[in-house]
C-alpha cells in the first residue's frame, strides 16, 4: 500500500482533525489483524468462542467468535431479534464476502446466514441465525470469566462510562470522548462513529462495547496499543437496530 493510500482519521469538519498518519496505519493494523487469516495476532486464543464438545449445547453470544465460508473469522457484538427470528450484529468490513457462518473453525456447526450488510458509510452487518438446532443465542456478552446481560441499546454521550470486550486483550473499561466521529479508509467514509479512551490490540475488532447491561456499538478501529496508550472507534448500536427493526433482548 503506497502512503497515498493510507487511510487517516478525520472527526466531522466542526471538528478538528485529532490522528496522524501513523495512528492510522496503526489503526489500519488493527483492522487487519482482525478479518485475515494471516499472522499470530489473527490466530489468537479466541477466548469468547463457544465450546463444541460433543453432547453440549453451543452457545453464541455478544464475544464470541463465528467463522465464515469466505475463511474469515468475526465477533459477535450482539444478539438482536425481530418477533421469533434471532440475529447476531457484527462488524460490515468483516462480513463482505460472506453467506454461511459457523461456531468453529472446521465449519461443522452452522448458525446463520448472513441478512445484510453495509461499509463503507457503516460498518455494520446481520447474521441471521438458524434455530432449532444444538445452537443458543443468549442475549448477553461474554466476559471471560462470567457474562454481563445486555437488555437495551442506547446512545453514547461525551464522559460516559463504558467497557468492552476484545478477542485479544480481554475487558476494559474507560470513557466516550467523541460522537459523530468520521473515519476515511480506502474503501471509503465512515461517518457516524464514537471514540474512547480505551486501548484495543489486533484481533479486538467486533467486539461489544456497552455500559452496565446497556449496548452502546462494536469496536471498528483503534488508534495507538495497550503498552503505550491508545483509543478505540465504535460503530454505534442505535441506528443499526433502528434499520433492520430489531431489539436486544
Amino acid at each position: 500500500m503506497s502512503p497515498h493510500t493510507h487511510p487517516h482519521r478525520t472527526e466531522r469538519p466542526f471538528r478538528r482533525a485529532f490522528r496522524t498518519a501513523a495512528s492510522a496505519v496503526a489503526a489500519l493494523t488493527l483492522l487487519l489483524g482482525w478479518f485475515t487469516a494471516t499472522g499470530p495476532a489473527a490466530y489468537a486464543q479466541d477466548s469468547g468462542a463457544p465450546a463444541t464438545t460433543a453432547g453440549k449445547a453451543v452457545e453464541v453470544r455478544g464475544g464470541s467468535v463465528i467463522h465464515s465460508n469466505a475463511g474469515t473469522r468475526c465477533t459477535v457484538g450482539f444478539n438482536a431479534r425481530s418477533g421469533a427470528t434471532y440475529y447476531g450484529l457484527v462488524s460490515g468490513r468483516c462480513a463482505q464476502g460472506a453467506t454461511s457462518w459457523y461456531a468453529d473453525a472446521t465449519l461443522n456447526v452452522f448458525v446463520g446466514t448472513t441478512a445484510g450488510s453495509s461499509f463503507p458509510v457503516n460498518d455494520y452487518a446481520l447474521i441471521r441465525y438458524t434455530t432449532g438446532t444444538a445452537v443458543t443465542f443468549p442475549g448477553e456478552v461474554t466476559l471471560g470469566g462470567g457474562v454481563q446481560d445486555i437488555t437495551g441499546a442506547a446512545n453514547p454521550s461525551v464522559g460516559q462510562s463504558l467497557c468492552h470486550v476484545g478477542r485479544t486483550t480481554g475487558v476494559r473499561c474507560g470513557t466516550v470522548t467523541a460522537v459523530n466521529v468520521t473515519v476515511n479508509y480506502p474503501e471509503g467514509v465512515v461517518s457516524g462513529l464514537f471514540r474512547s479512551t480505551i486501548c484495543s490490540e489486533p484481533g479486538d475488532v467486533g467486539g461489544p462495547a456497552f455500559s452496565g447491561g446497556t449496548a452502546l456499538g462494536i469496536i471498528v478501529a483503534s488508534s495507538g496499543n495497550c503498552s503505550s496508550g491508545g483509543t478505540t472507534f465504535y460503530q454505534p448500536v442505535v441506528e443499526w437496530l433502528a434499520v433492520y427493526g430489531l431489539s436486544l433482548y
